[in-house]
């Protein structure tokens, strides 16, 4: 069983990388909310790792269960994964995730302030787990799927910044709150559709968006929600750091050069690899953001 939990977790969830995702994810948006709010003085603790692990272990639970929920057609498509290939046994991943998750929730019901939305953010995993109980009609719909399932990350922020709010009496509805609400949500949501949006030769059975609106269109739908995210990567940012408000234009303006090239050519390079070089310049510009404004002060 360990082999083969070995085998599963390399391939499809590597756990120190995702457990370092994890702890970034919570600090990064908790840090955003302090530093907006003016908080000056931080009482780090176990709290804060809890969070961390709880975002880890939460992420851990949707891989576990998109991977089970989509096993018959995985073995059609993805035939070469761990679980469809017969490499890893399901019993194997539900062991490991119950008791992941059994330890998550005995930490944030003992250790943890805001349990209530800890339950909303569980609750909300297990309606995506279902289809929430309308198989029939997401599972063969891109866009239903897409709006069902992708607000996933935005319940993540919610968990974070109510625990942020009540550790330190700080208002839930604020700019700052807002902005938080929906950062690293429109990543996720950027990414999930660029990876779908193909050049016409590319095409084949697999449904895609490029598929169903045509690539021209689902490429712009994408700029614009790029455009969407760096306004509130902006809102953060500027009252820190001044050099991150520039970096971050800048690369917003080369990522939608990307898109236009690509709307031009779009056999010149995959859209996706695009967005994810984006992607990971643009968080890391945000981590070094906080990293900087800790270390010293607004620049």
């Amino acid at each position: 069983m360990l082999k083969r939990l070995h085998i599963y977790f390399k391939e499809m969830y590597p756990i120190i990388p995702r457990l370092l995702l994890g702890f970034i994810v919570f600090l990064e948006i908790h840090f955003f909310v302090l530093m907006n709010e003016g908080i000056s003085k931080f009482d780090f603790g176990y709290q804060e790792l809890i969070g961390g692990f709880t975002v880890f272990a939460f992420l851990m639970w949707l891989r576990i269960a998109d991977d089970l929920k989509d096993y018959e057609t995985d073995k059609v498509l993805f035939a070469h994964r761990p679980l469809p290939s017969g490499r890893v046994e399901k019993k194997d991943i539900i062991i490991v995730c119950s008791i992941v998750q059994v330890i998550t929730i005995v930490l944030n019901a003992v250790f943890m302030n805001n349990f209530l939305f800890f339950v909303i953010l569980y609750v909300y995993g297990f309606l995506m787990s279902k289809w929430f109980f309308k198989k029939s009609k997401i599972q063969p719909s891109l866009p239903l799927a897409l709006v069902t399932h992708n607000p996933v990350q935005m319940f993540v922020n919610m968990y974070i910044i109510t625990f942020t709010c009540i550790k330190y009496e700080l208002s839930p509805f604020s700019l700052t709150t807002i902005m938080a609400f929906f950062t690293l949500y429109f990543p996720a949501l950027i990414w999930e559709v660029s990876r779908k949006i193909k050049a016409p030769k590319d095409e084949n059975d697999y449904t895609t968006y490029s598929k169903l609106f045509g690539y021209k269109k689902a490429t712009k739908f994408v700029l614009i929600l790029t455009l969407a995210d760096i306004v509130t990567n902006l809102i953060l940012v500027y009252n820190l750091n001044k050099i991150s408000v520039a970096v971050l234009l800048c690369l917003v303006s080369w990522m939608t050069l990307m898109f236009i090239r690509f709307i031009k050519n779009p056999e010149r390079f995959r859209l996706v690899k695009m967005v994810e070089i984006y992607t990971y310049l643009q968080e890391s510009t945000m981590l070094l953001t906080v990293v900087i404004f800790l270390l010293f002060g607004v620049i």
